[in-house]
């Protein structure tokens, strides 16, 4: 990556990427760049289209940006480029970066490049998966030194393209002992510290709604446990704990799932955003604490699988009944959310979890549910998920949804049996293993972590929550 000027480019034979913002339709005037000219009865720069012109052994690629664009729309703009009109990119591409883009611009439309790089074809023959390797070489064309944008651009999308490839790749790979190893490969080369407790150490500490879960896969379950101390640490120091749901593959259990199971891969998306998130927290040393919990376990269906009815001890003392093991996700977050408060104490929480089809039922595939009894904290996770277009609304944790949850023969039970608000009930669930901490969120990401695009044919990672967490904690 380098910042070239007009003179660099004589010689040039590579392409070169012109963003454009939407002039008035019936002008005159040709859009113009470096001898290079474009009618505006053509092309002016609406939204969504793109001119190519070929000259001086250059192809030139407007992009037309429109008048006003956000930043998902800049960011999905340039990766429809890279990933759609890959025959027109030569192995040097040279981005134009105008005054009038602002630094989240740039950063929106360089993350929007890299992410372009990546497709499904993990284990075709006929492809070589270019997921490890840059499609091309970008140079950028500017009169101001963005450095420091382009280079956290990158850094995103590289946290980005390893979550992509976490979450599309199969069960029988990814595997809770897979993810304690990325965990541990990434910790070495970031500068995080890692912990891992197997299935003996995790039933030592006492982690039996975590281990209720697991038991029933010939895959060990995996409680992974990250450290991230930026340098120069004080007593001033803020300290962020984040609690990811791992579940590797989720059948449901012996209350198997009658649909949608061939997608239940994805299970473990929550828990891949936060080690994307540790990942790219580390790499841009922000200067906060934070200490990650992902409870890794595979949902399997075996002799040793927990039942329906079986009443379980979690890592906080509370007993559980359990009613339904397809409500697995929220019982190993309680024993996450549990040992994070009682053995680290972070001043803020966020859980992260593919948790219910309710909050799809309730968003369909736009935004994250948000639950939290912190109004800053639920202030500033929209305006994070709103600024870089990772979106989060609100609902509500009253108490009066407090009798979900009630057992008859246990402090607590795992579902509420109801066809109505589950997904607040596994809000309320959750809070009830929070130790009433006074600044928790639960982020329920069913909807928005894993589905249909334009950019495969079948459903695939979309990578939601990385970017989302760091820039909360980054906004803390």
């Amino acid at each position: 990556m380098k910042t070239i000027t007009l003179k660099n480019l004589e010689g040039f034979s590579g392409t070169i990427l012109i963003p454009v913002f939407e002039t008035y339709e019936k002008s005159l005037v040709p859009i113009e760049f470096h001898g290079v000219s474009v009618h505006s009865k053509v092309f002016y720069g609406k939204k969504d289209t793109h001119y190519v012109v070929e000259k001086y052994d250059c192809i030139h690629i407007f992009i037309g940006l429109g008048k006003v664009i956000d930043y998902k729309s800049l960011k999905t703009t340039f990766r429809r480029i890279s990933s759609k009109q890959k025959e027109l990119l030569g192995i040097e591409v040279a981005l134009v970066l105008p005054e009038q883009l602002s630094n989240e611009q740039i950063e929106a439309a360089i993350l929007g490049l890299y992410l372009g790089t990546y497709n499904l074809g993990h284990f075709k023959k006929t492809e070589k998966h270019p997921f490890l390797k840059d499609s091309f070489e970008l140079l950028l064309l500017s009169k101001i030194n963005y450095s420091d944008t382009v280079s956290k651009a990158i850094k995103i999308a590289k946290a980005q393209l390893e979550i992509l490839n976490l979450v599309d790749l199969p069960p029988n790979v990814v595997t809770p002992k897979y993810l304690s190893n990325w965990a541990n490969a990434s910790g070495k080369k970031f500068g995080f510290d890692v912990e891992v407790l197997g299935f003996e150490a995790s039933k030592k500490a006492g982690l039996g709604a975590f281990l209720s879960v697991g038991k029933g896969s010939e895959n060990e379950p995996q409680f992974v446990i990250m450290n991230y101390v930026p340098e120069n640490t004080t007593a001033k120091t803020k300290h962020v704990g984040l609690v990811g749901k791992g579940i590797t593959f989720d059948t449901g259990g012996l209350n198997i799932k009658t649909a949608g199971m061939l997608h239940m891969k994805c299970d473990m998306a929550g828990g891949a955003a936060v080690f994307g998130a540790m990942q790219l927290i580390a790499d841009l040393k922000l200067p906060l604490k934070v200490t990650a919990i992902v409870p890794c376990a595979e949902n399997s269906v075996d002799a040793k699988s927990f039942l329906p009815s079986d009443v379980i001890h979690s890592y906080a003392g509370h007993s559980i009944e359990i009613v339904d093991t397809d409500a697995e996700g929220r019982l190993v977050l309680a024993d996450g959310l549990s040992y994070l408060i009682k053995n680290f104490k972070p001043e803020f929480i966020v859980d992260i979890a593919t948790l219910t089809g309710s909050s799809v039922g309730t968003f369909g595939y736009e935004c994250g549910a948000l639950f939290t009894n912190n109004d800053s904290i639920s202030k500033k996770l929209q305006e994070s998920g709103d600024a870089i277009g990772e979106r989060l609304w609100q609902l509500p944790l009253w108490d009066c949804y407090k009798s979900d949850i009630e057992s008859d023969i246990a402090d607590v039970k795992n579902y509420s049996g109801k066809p109505v608000a589950g997904a607040i009930s596994a809000a309320k669930f959750l809070e009830y293993f929070t130790e009433e901490h006074k600044a928790w969120a639960h982020l329920d990401i069913a909807g928005v972590a894993y589905g249909d695009d334009e950019f495969a044919k079948s459903k695939h990672a979309t990578a939601y929550g990385v970017h989302l967490l760091t820039k909360f904690i980054e906004n803390l």
